[in-house]
């Protein structure tokens, strides 16, 4: 029997309905499809209790609130819950009270980001529709993503990455079995390519909301950050948003949880943090518009949100007005800045993106768009080990005489 409450797939834009248990890309529209749910349903069937005495690991907690039917076709590589911390040694770097600001660090997951989330949901329906190919254009994290839960469910991809993604990145994918290809432009390039072949080579494209389940897999962060704070959201939430994903999941689980009555009050403010170098949702929420044209010459150190035009620029958009929330750029040099300045005083290393969310959120105090008594989250979408660091310049020399007085 399907263990599932997935009614059908809706157009985000036309709300035009599609049936569930197919293959979708995006709709007749070319706008990403949404899933949704008999939320009345769940509401009889599902309570917080007994979430709470589920022993399911990470995100496969929340099975009931997801598309996949049958158990045997979630893929898993061992998904924990992520530790939300308190930013107490470097608040004042910051202008916060230091028991105001939390970041959730995703960098614990498999593969070393939040992009484990979207992939292990997207290769766990293609497990369960059948397909045997899948191809991506990423910046570096979805690639790995997508090639270590598609190895793990035995399905072909094929990954096209910017020829200047980070090292570690490319090395990662391809050594996780994936036929891996940097090329000579940015993400939407490789985007372009993947399009391409879907009639020529016959691959599943499961680029950022051209398929309907790596929104799904995100919006167990939603899910999980309310459990975590006892079903009391924070006030605000910094993001980093490249194709916004995480964001519109986010945005999506608050109102299920909203709608089964697990939830009350307002929702957070939902902040999408650019840099300054490719800021095209920044631009058009602040010019009042819904859809991000083509950012021009991209560029910025923080790989991840090196994003030039986004598929669900709208849904992104809607969600920041929605919840009262604004769009925030942020300089590299500031990003880096706060990067290493956490890094020394917390012993925590954001990834570049998740440094923009700190920078944004100090930012944003100092522009008095947030208080210090607001409980903010910034969200660390990956392990800072993935990308470079500052070389160590300083050495020893055992065989000469050594002077302790420098270590005092």
């Amino acid at each position: 029997m399907a263990e599932t409450f997935v009614t059908h797939l809706e157009c985000s834009i036309t709300g035009k309905h599609y049936p569930a248990g197919q293959v979708h890309g995006l709709s007749e529209a070319g706008r990403p499809l949404l899933v949704r749910y008999d939320l009345d349903a769940m509401k009889t069937a599902l309570s917080k209790d007994a979430l709470a005495r589920s022993d399911a690991p990470g995100l496969w907690r929340y099975s009931s609130f997801l598309p996949v039917t049958r158990p045997e076709n979630r893929v898993s590589l061992g998904e924990v819950m992520t530790p939300i911390i308190p930013l107490r040694e470097s608040a004042p770097v910051l202008g916060a009270d230091p028991d105001r600001v939390l970041v959730k660090d995703e960098g614990r997951l498999p593969t070393g980001s939040f992009k484990a989330r979207g992939l292990c949901l997207a290769v766990s329906m293609a497990k369960e529709f059948g397909i045997d190919h899948m191809a991506i254009p990423t910046n570096g994290n979805a690639g790995a993503a997508l090639a270590a839960y598609a190895a793990r469910a035995g399905i072909r991809t094929t990954v096209l990455c910017p020829a200047d993604t980070p090292d570690i990145n490319i090395r990662e994918i391809e050594l996780q079995g994936a036929d891996t290809y940097p090329v000579n432009g940015l993400i939407n390039d490789c985007g372009k390519i993947v399009g391409e072949g879907k009639e020529k080579v016959g691959w599943f494209d499961v680029s950022t909301l051209k398929e309907p389940y790596r929104i799904e897999g995100k919006k167990t962060m939603g899910l999980e950050l309310a459990e975590q704070l006892g079903w009391e959201l924070p006030d605000v939430i910094f993001y980093p948003t490249g194709g916004g994903t995480g964001l519109i999941g986010m945005w999506k689980a608050f109102h299920e949880l909203q709608q089964m009555g697990w939830i009350t009050g307002k929702l957070p403010k939902m902040v999408a943090v650019q840099a300054e170098g490719c800021a095209p949702i920044v631009k058009a929420w602040k010019e009042g518009e819904e859809h991000a044209p083509l950012w021009q010459d991209a560029h910025t150190v923080a790989a991840g949100i090196r994003v030039p035009v986004a598929v669900g620029d709208f849904l992104i958009i809607r969600a920041v007005r929605e919840s009262g929330g604004f769009a925030m750029e942020v300089a590299d040099d500031d990003l880096m800045g706060v990067r290493d300045e956490i890094a020394a005083k917390e012993g925590l290393l954001l990834c570049p993106e998740g440094a923009a969310t700190a920078a944004a959120y100090r930012k944003a105090l100092a522009e008095g768009l947030i208080s210090r008594d607001d409980r903010a989250v910034l969200w660390n979408c990956a392990t800072g080990l993935k990308y470079p660091m500052p070389a160590v310049e300083k050495s020893l020399d055992k065989d000469a005489p050594i002077d302790f007085g420098a270590f005092a």
